[in-house]
């Protein structure tokens, strides 16, 4: 694991720590792990985190988002109803605006039921790539939007949402106290990810 990941998956374990929600993480088996690369080519600084950090059981909690990382043993599970349908068959048409072989989903929604997805077809020279979040519009295409310029980003805009959350307790929120969290949450994420602000998901 590098630098710069060792840093933002400690920096969300501490943020669970601190607010004392429980999230349980473990070690993927290399061989697996392996056989994802192949299947879906998933980037090295993703395998990396696979690897020493697999998410088992880990739910981020905000205020106006709750995502819950997929771990490695549920991960082709989590490509079910956007790359491939229940009988395992592929959903990729190469069809525009339909859901395309490079995205790889890492992450749901839990209150809105959205996937969050790598595209591996934008590798960096980190070995990292963008996450993209997507809705499905009435015409049945895919509608996205960048939710971070790189999965390292993507972690660390995680923790800055959780740390920001402490600070407005755990009281059922109405649409002002999600408005305020989501303005006080844009200018955080704007000094960090200014092409992940711009694009407005978490805004």
């Amino acid at each position: 694991m590098d630098s710069d990941l060792r840093e933002a998956v400690g920096a969300l374990r501490a943020v669970f720590e601190r607010r004392k929600l429980v999230a349980t993480w473990g070690t993927a088996s290399p061989d697996q792990v392996a056989e994802h690369k192949k299947e879906y080519r998933l980037p090295p600084r993703f395998r990396s985190f696979l690897l020493e950090s697999d998410p088992s059981d880990v739910e981020t909690v905000t205020p106006v988002e709750r995502i819950r990382l997929l771990s490695c043993e549920k991960l082709r599970e989590g490509q079910v109803g956007y790359a491939m349908g229940e009988d395992g068959n592929s959903l990729v048409t190469g069809k525009e605006g339909d859901w395309k072989r490079s995205w790889v989903v890492i992450a749901t929604s839990s209150l809105f039921g959205d996937p969050y997805f790598l595209d591996v077809s934008k590798l960096d020279a980190e070995g990292d790539c963008p996450v993209y979040t997507g809705q499905k519009t009435e015409k049945g295409t895919w509608r996205t939007t960048l939710a971070a310029s790189s999965f390292v980003s993507f972690l660390h805009i995680l923790s800055l949402g959780m740390e920001l959350a402490a600070g407005f307790g755990e009281a059922v929120f109405d649409e002002q106290d999600d408005d305020a969290f989501r303005e006080a949450l844009e200018p955080k994420i704007k000094s960090f990810d200014p092409a992940a602000a711009r694009a407005k998901h978490w805004s």
